[in-house]
């Protein structure tokens, strides 16, 4: 499960990139919990490209009659969204890229459970997948919110947790948005593990620990023993 991350610029590149049209900076974020509206690029199926969004996170499916009763998705796996009722029509019509620089996993139990911190190797922003609906109450209400696909492990992350984020290459933006690329044999391609390679982690602060905390001091290192298994 992806339960937190950090999203401390936007890459300009991929403004040119995906033509985006213009909006609002925003702050640079340290510790981005569920339920906060998190930015997200979408395409609507209606609109001729793709835009930024600010989304709940925590998908609430189109078919919910009530939002306070319907359970609140924050993560899908990639494996089975497409035969999932929450999942399966967003996957095929309404696909998201999630900018980050950053993620969370936690590891232990106890007083022995550490948060851990997982970068690009040059700690450049990437792309989460991500999923996205649109909910109309029947006072009218209006809610756009998201959900972001999950994987199996690379080796980076597996001593720690068992899933990761689907995490997409910048060639694969395009694709991933376009609203008429639907099939199975289209998608699947692109939700496999990230290369472990290509990242790195660092056991930090478990300042991170409450969602009050959203300062740089929630991705400083920890003085502390290091990871287990190959990550020592």
């Amino acid at each position: 499960m992806c339960g937190r991350f950090t999203l401390t610029r936007f890459p300009d590149e991929w403004s040119a990139l995906l033509e985006l049209p213009p909006f609002s900076p925003q702050p640079p974020r340290y510790n981005i919990a569920p339920s906060q509206y998190i930015l997200t690029i979408l395409r609507d199926p209606e609109s001729p490209r793709p835009m930024a969004q600010l989304l709940v996170w925590g998908l609430l499916p189109a078919w919910a009659k009530d939002k306070n009763a319907a359970q609140r998705a924050i993560n899908a796996r990639a494996e089975t969204a497409a035969e999932k009722p929450t999942f399966r029509a967003a996957l095929r019509h309404r696909r998201a890229l999630i900018p980050v620089d950053g993620f969370y996993e936690w590891s232990g139990t106890g007083a022995n459970r550490h948060p851990y911190y997982f970068q690009m190797w040059d700690g450049r922003p990437f792309a989460i997948a991500g999923l996205w609906e649109h909910w109309e109450g029947p006072a009218g209400e209006m809610i756009d919110s998201c959900a972001l696909l999950t994987t199996v492990p690379n080796a980076l992350i597996a001593p720690l947790h068992h899933r990761m984020p689907v995490i997409l290459a910048p060639d694969q933006f395009r694709r991933w948005l376009d609203p008429n690329v639907q099939s199975g044999r289209d998608l699947t391609p692109m939700l496999t593990p990230f290369p472990a390679e290509a990242m790195r982690v660092t056991r930090v602060s478990r300042r991170v620990n409450s969602v009050a905390h959203d300062d740089p001091a929630c991705i400083r290192a920890a003085e502390a023993d290091p990871p287990p298994g190959p990550l020592s």
